[in-house]
């Protein structure tokens, strides 16, 4: 009777362990799934990515002219900036600021240009992004987003001048010489903005990431060209405003480069390759 008793029980150990084995190892997998799904495109909501983009603009501005303006540092940065491009024999600012500026109806309508696209074409994009690519479109926000958060680390850590504020420059500040409106660094606007936040240059960022996505994305040949012109342009722009230097457009690209890096780790693929359209319900 004896062992009749205690072999019961040795069985029933036998039987409760593997199952308390067993519910060890399933207990972590719902965290791998929580992942998943917030790695996985789903539609976005209109409510939500119109907050989501007016707050993150608000707090991008905010930093960005919450930076102390370091005068002296930006202003030595320039020069050096200005003679390592000498030494490239890559100093060609000046003589596009002053070709262009000779042309008051090009000059001018460069100086609007760089005052409105740079807005305009973004929001055209990731509204574009939003109606005919859903499933891709978080992605490719995300690289926008994370390549102006990164931006914010070079104005803090690289005061730079453009060119137009350089000592002892021949630069043609043209908004302050043509009376146009739009700089947010000349005339009365000036004091509303960080002036010496020229490096990285998000004009190049912001507007390659839109050449790129219309490239990529876009069905229509002519509308794929257009993208591809869209930061050649802006690059001509910049330059011909003296707003920025050229390596500042390096230094834009190489944020973009990060902010794609960042989409690439987070969905897996990169952004264009992610299907076209999600379920409907989110």
């Amino acid at each position: 009777m004896g062992e009749q008793t205690v072999t019961p029980r040795e069985g029933r150990d036998q039987v409760v362990r593997p199952s308390v084995t067993a519910g060890a190892d399933v207990a972590p997998q719902p965290r791998p799934r929580r992942l998943d799904r917030l790695r996985t495109p789903r539609r976005p909501r209109l409510w939500f990515e119109i907050l989501l983009i007016a707050v993150s603009y608000w707090t991008y501005s905010l930093v960005r002219n919450a930076v102390p303006e370091q005068r002296t540092a930006a202003l030595n940065n320039a020069d050096w900036l200005w003679r390592m491009e000498h030494h490239l024999g890559m100093a060609f600012e000046e003589s596009v600021n002053h070709a262009v500026n000779s042309v008051t109806w090009l000059i001018v309508g460069m100086n609007y240009y760089y005052a409105t696209l740079h807005f305009v074409v973004t929001l055209g994009v990731l509204v574009w992004l939003f109606r005919s690519h859903p499933g891709r479109y978080a992605a490719t926000r995300l690289v926008l987003f994370a390549t102006t958060a990164v931006a914010l680390l070079g104005y803090y850590l690289y005061p730079l001048a453009p060119p137009r504020l350089m000592t002892g420059g021949d630069f043609v500040d043209t908004v302050m010489v043509h009376q146009t409106w739009g700089s947010m660094a000349s005339g009365d606007l000036k004091h509303m903005s960080n002036q010496y936040a020229a490096m990285p240059s998000m004009h190049i960022g912001w507007s390659v990431w839109c050449g790129l996505t219309i490239f990529a994305l876009a069905s229509l040949p002519w509308v794929r060209i257009l993208g591809l012109l869209y930061p050649v342009a802006t690059l001509v722009v910049i330059v011909a405003t003296a707003n920025h230097f050229w390596l500042d457009a390096v230094g834009g690209l190489l944020c973009l480069a990060f902010g794609f890096a960042v989409a690439r780790l987070w969905y897996g693929v990169q952004p264009y390759a992610l299907p076209r359209t999600v379920p409907g319900k989110t």
